[in-house]
């Protein structure tokens, strides 16, 4: 049976304040975009290498390799947008652009760092699968 997600249910709280419980597989819920900009193709990168300190655009773009200008600046402008980044200009000539972590984005990062500490720790036992199925795959082709 399927169900239609909803969006967050909001119920009363012990003090009378309301509060929102959100669900990321709810289809209305405003999480969804966060994880999905945290988990797209170039905002973990993004995040995960700020986390070596403040950068400029231009040393991030080289940090996350393959990335094209327009990519991160929008990558830069949702993350921004979600708090996981600050954008400060420092007023000097020319203005000095730098991006960094806030404390979520920071919370974020260390859960980032150990799912790619994991990945990159088991990429031998990911090739050999990949190696398997497109075998398989090819064989069943024949």
């Amino acid at each position: 049976m399927e169900t239609t997600p909803q969006p967050p249910a909001a119920t009363v709280g012990g003090d009378g304040l309301e509060e929102v419980v959100f669900d990321v597989f709810a289809r209305g819920c405003p999480s969804r975009p966060t994880m999905e900009h945290v988990t797209g193709r170039w905002g973990g990168l993004v995040l995960v290498a700020l986390a070596d300190g403040d950068m400029r655009f231009n040393a991030l773009r080289r940090r996350v390799d393959g990335i094209s200008e327009k990519m991160l600046a929008q990558a830069l402008h949702a993350l921004e947008r979600d708090g996981l980044v600050v954008r400060e200009v420092r007023r000097t000539i020319p203005p000095n652009v730098e991006y960094r972590l806030t404390s979520f984005g920071r919370g974020v990062v260390e859960r980032l760092s150990a799912l790619i500490e994991f990945i990159e720790g088991n990429m031998a036992e990911v090739l050999a699968a990949q190696e398997a199925y497109d075998a398989a795959k090819a064989a069943s082709q024949d």
